[in-house]
């Protein structure tokens, strides 16, 4: 078993989740097969419940884990399918060792964070690890080093260095700021300085010193660096701005990462070489484009982009793929309320994506309505699919008050509802609808055009859907459901007829999204857009 250990000093943001999916990408050109596992410190079981404002997208994993987003990170940069075992949080640590006590596990012990918490962290890792079958797991120690909570956790990685073996077994990569201070560009180590000393402090010495900064680290603050810290030289990583998240690979990759992290942990690699071609021309795709479009994402967290990372990583995959940049208009569904011609003025197409609770919902609905009536190209993603069907039965079924129960339980025209409320569908009926489901595609319908099959496996995150006595209307009216359950009692996709590209889907395809295999309809929405600027 080889774990490597990704930590973070001075402030958070650093891109910790970034330098560990880039490491396990040159790992794996080498042939060395990898596993991930994300470490948060806080006292939340899973992130289902959090605030994307406070802690950016959930992400959706196969099994149904809602997960931390740099879990969607490792699965983009390494193909990986993960599951919820691989986001470990205080939170189910702490649930497991207090119903072990509860149960006299402990045989009457006092528990005590070293060994019962310690234990269990580390029990969690290795069994990752073990079951992952892969050579090297990377583990991305969530929080900052000098973090009360963030202790427990260096911890159980400092004695599983012991345990396992510090020579062979275990490293340690420490990210840390390098910010450049006045105006002659002084390039300041001190702050790296004190987050090795404090990182030391825990019994740590760092393997590995990668420092943010917005320009290429000098020969002089790496030699200072070195020394100060106490690792060589060559072991200091300069990772300045990149223009793509994509392109750190071969920032780490220049500097001779992988070759000190193999030589160091007596790896053996598959290929004598290295295997980048495909990551090169996805880069150079990604980086030189030869067009541009603008594609309005209408929700309710647009203040913080992290709120819907894996979109934004699908426009890049899918863009990439018609050397194109896809710029993303960030538009809050309020303001589309006021004035929907003026906010989505000049956009090629509009996403409208999930979210939960009531309010911005009246501007998606004004968002949905503007494309339809104007041909821009739409997607509806989720609550988007909802909002969809809730526009059309307004606007051209003429039923006026048609919404979800989610919005209104006392609707006459309850057309979005909690999923197990109509009779058709309450011997599936659940509270959340989680993970991998196969949905089931009309033969000649746009969708299995787009995804070349009529089968396929999405992740879903929903309780509502559509109301199943609204369907025979809704088809009628054009709005054409091609995707179902497997079951065929669910509505999957929609697609409305008579319009050049106007699709929703109750699951999130952004999820799967990969370099060189981009959701297949994100990709119809860019292809759409790409048409519609012409």
């Amino acid at each position: 078993m080889k774990l490597i250990f990704v930590s973070g000093g001075v402030i958070s943001g650093l891109g910790k989740g970034i330098t560990a999916s880039s490491i396990g990408r040159l790992l794996e050109s080498r042939g060395i097969t990898v596993s991930a596992i994300k470490v948060d410190p806080y006292l939340n079981v899973d992130a289902g419940t959090m605030n994307p404002y406070e802690h950016g997208e959930v992400f959706v994993l196969d099994d149904g884990g809602e997960v931390d987003l740099d879990l969607g990170n490792y699965e983009r940069f390494m193909d990986l399918h993960l599951t919820r075992d691989h986001n470990i949080t205080t939170g189910k640590v702490y649930g497991t060792v207090i119903e072990n006590e509860r149960h006299g596990r402990y045989l009457g012990k006092t528990v005590q964070i070293i060994p019962h918490i310690t234990d269990e962290i580390k029990r969690r890792i290795t069994s990752v690890a073990r079951d992952s079958g892969a050579d090297v797991v990377i583990v991305e120690l969530g929080g900052t080093v000098g973090d009360m909570e963030s202790m427990p956790f260096l911890e159980a990685a400092r004695q599983l260095g012991r345990d396992l073996g510090r020579e062979e077994n275990v490293m340690f990569v420490h990210t840390t700021l390098v910010p450049i201070m006045g105006s002659v560009g002084e390039e300041k180590t001190k702050p790296t300085q004190h987050s090795v000393k404090e990182l030391m402090g825990m019994g740590i010495r760092p393997d590995i010193i990668v420092c943010r900064c917005s320009e290429p680290l000098g020969d002089s603050a790496r030699a200072k660096i070195a020394m100060f810290c106490d690792v060589p030289t060559d072991a200091v990583i300069s990772t300045p701005d990149a223009r793509s998240i994509y392109e750190v690979p071969f920032t780490l990759e220049r500097q001779g990462v992988a070759d000190y992290i193999i030589d160091r942990m007596k790896l053996r690699p598959m290929t004598s070489g290295r295997d980048m071609s495909f990551w090169e021309e996805f880069v150079n795709r990604v980086v030189n484009p030869e067009r541009e479009i603008e594609v309005a994402l209408v929700g309710k967290y647009t203040s913080l982009a992290d709120s819907y990372l894996s979109h934004l990583e699908a426009f890049t995959h899918a863009g990439a793929a018609r050397r194109c940049k896809v710029r993303v208009r960030f538009v809050d569904s309020d303001d589309v309320l006021a004035d929907p011609a003026g906010t989505l003025s000049g956009v090629s197409g509009i996403i409208v994506p999930g979210g939960f609770g009531t309010r911005g919902t009246e501007g998606m609905v004004a968002a949905a309505r503007y494309a339809r009536e104007n041909g821009v190209p739409f997607l509806g993603v989720c609550l988007g699919f909802q909002i969809a069907t809730i526009e059309i039965c307004r606007d051209v079924l003429g039923l006026r008050d048609a919404t979800s129960t989610e919005f209104d339980p006392d609707t006459p025209d309850p057309v979005i509802c909690l999923m197990g409320e109509q009779e058709a569908v309450k011997d599936m009926g659940a509270t959340m609808r989680l993970g991998a489901q196969t949905v089931s595609l009309s033969a000649g319908s746009r969708a299995s055009e787009l995804y070349g099959k009529d089968t396929v496996s999405e992740r879903h995150r929903h309780r509502y859907e559509v109301n199943p006595d609204y369907i025979e209307r809704l088809e009628s009216a054009g709005w054409r459901f091609t995707g179902r359950s497997e079951c065929g009692t669910r509505m999957e996709i929609g697609e409305l007829d008579g319009h050049p590209f106007f699709m929703a889907s109750q699951f999130h395809p952004e999820f799967l999204s990969r370099p060189g295999r981009p959701s297949p309809l994100h990709q119809g929405l860019v292809d759409a857009a790409m048409k519609y600027s012409e």
